[in-house]
């Protein structure tokens, strides 16, 4: 029986190194962030590599879904998805969510608009993610009866093998010590918009520990970050605390 897993994020929330540490296991194939071609047709945005994106993937999110839910290649148990929140049609039906072991993660937001920046040149509160990330919790909490764990970076990366084993254990699947590194470079199931934005990931070998930074932003990106705060605590809240 495949356990399907999909991991709802902003952008520079350590969603890819996550990706990196279950694509790690032997049971598992990993999808990157499969909406994104659809989310960019819906809204129009011109986001970086916008053309390759539509290119590769496809734009219809019945399409896409079929994909997610297809039968998983021999030798693999757990299929896991990297999604964005944002790329959800808020406007459509979510039930194929129903069909997913559903993990929520979150970043303080200050560290998500400095991050962001850096690879892009602005962003504005509906780019993050967060917005999307309490509704969308609501709706889980929902459809699975409270079954919807949040995860916040800070915590996991302060003790990353407590929290995939959590995870694992949720999940009825084993754990592994190959989740906890990985060898460095590219994969072939990186998203074609990598180059772009997966430079820290590329160098990476395992999960760096959590550094409090000081952050300076500008008075835009100030009031990005404001904006997405109500949610961000919203959704801290309710986060995974482990003992």
């Amino acid at each position: 029986m495949t356990v399907r897993v999909a991991m709802w994020s902003g952008p520079r929330n350590i969603s890819t190194a996550m990706m990196r540490s279950w694509e790690n296991r032997p049971d598992t194939v990993v999808v990157d962030e499969p909406l994104y071609a659809a989310y960019l047709h819906r809204t129009g945005l011109d986001h970086p590599g916008r053309d390759e994106v539509l290119a590769s993937q496809s734009s219809d999110p019945d399409v896409v879904v079929a994909q997610l839910l297809a039968p998983v290649p021999d030798g693999t148990t757990v299929h896991y998805s990297k999604q964005m929140t944002h790329h959800l049609d808020a406007g459509v039906d979510h039930a194929w969510v129903g069909a997913f072991r559903n993990v929520l993660l979150i970043r303080e937001p200050r560290e998500v608009v400095a991050s962001y920046v850096r690879s892009r040149e602005a962003c504005e509160p509906d780019d993050l993610g967060l917005l999307q990330q309490v509704p969308l919790h609501d709706e889980l909490l929902t459809r699975t009866g409270g079954d919807a764990p949040v995860i916040d970076a800070a915590d996991f990366l302060r003790s990353p093998e407590a929290h995939l084993r959590w995870l694992c254990d949720w999940l009825e699947i084993p754990f592994t010590d190959a989740m906890l590194h990985w060898p460095a470079g590219p994969r072939d199931s990186d998203g074609v918009w990598a180059p772009h934005w997966y430079d820290a990931v590329w160098a990476s070998t395992g999960f760096a520990p959590y550094r409090p930074r000081h952050v300076e932003l500008s008075a835009h990106d100030e009031a990005v970050a404001a904006a997405c705060r109500p949610a961000y605590e919203t959704l801290a809240g309710r986060r995974l605390l482990l003992d």
